[in-house]
């Protein structure tokens, strides 16, 4: 993998520039995402017809970025928890990434695209375990 880094903004009083990797804007959106609540995970891809979650280490895996210098585009792979509504989980997910990336980098966010991948059923385990106690 390649150590590519993105000069955000240069500083003008000639101290230097600042640098931002596009993994660090990866890790930000994967973070924000999963901040919403009806958001399960990050999908890694479709492997044999199912979502692949990927864990806590894995988030920025499930993000595509495009950083220039000014201006960010993010594409997130989600997968969300049944019985959520899908259009409200990813209007939050856009607007709580948006917010994160904008706040902490200084970027402008001009696109977040919202890729639901699939639903975990996580409640139903749950409650089959209470069953059988």
């Amino acid at each position: 993998m390649e150590n590519k880094e993105v000069v955000v903004r240069e500083e003008q009083t000639g101290l230097g520039s600042i640098r931002i990797a596009d993994e660090v804007v990866r890790i930000i959106a994967g973070l924000a995402a999963t901040e919403v609540p009806g958001v399960a995970g990050m999908s890694g891809g479709v492997v044999g017809g199912i979502a692949e979650m990927l864990g806590r280490k894995n988030l920025s895996k499930g993000v595509k970025v495009e950083v220039g210098e000014k201006e960010a585009a993010v594409d997130l792979y989600v997968i969300v928890h049944y019985g959520t509504r899908i259009p409200d989980v990813a209007l939050q997910i856009q607007e709580n990434v948006k917010r994160a990336i904008e706040a902490m980098t200084g970027l402008t966010v001009v696109e977040v695209n919202v890729n639901v991948q699939g639903v975990a059923f996580s409640q139903e385990g749950k409650e089959e375990e209470h069953r059988v106690r």
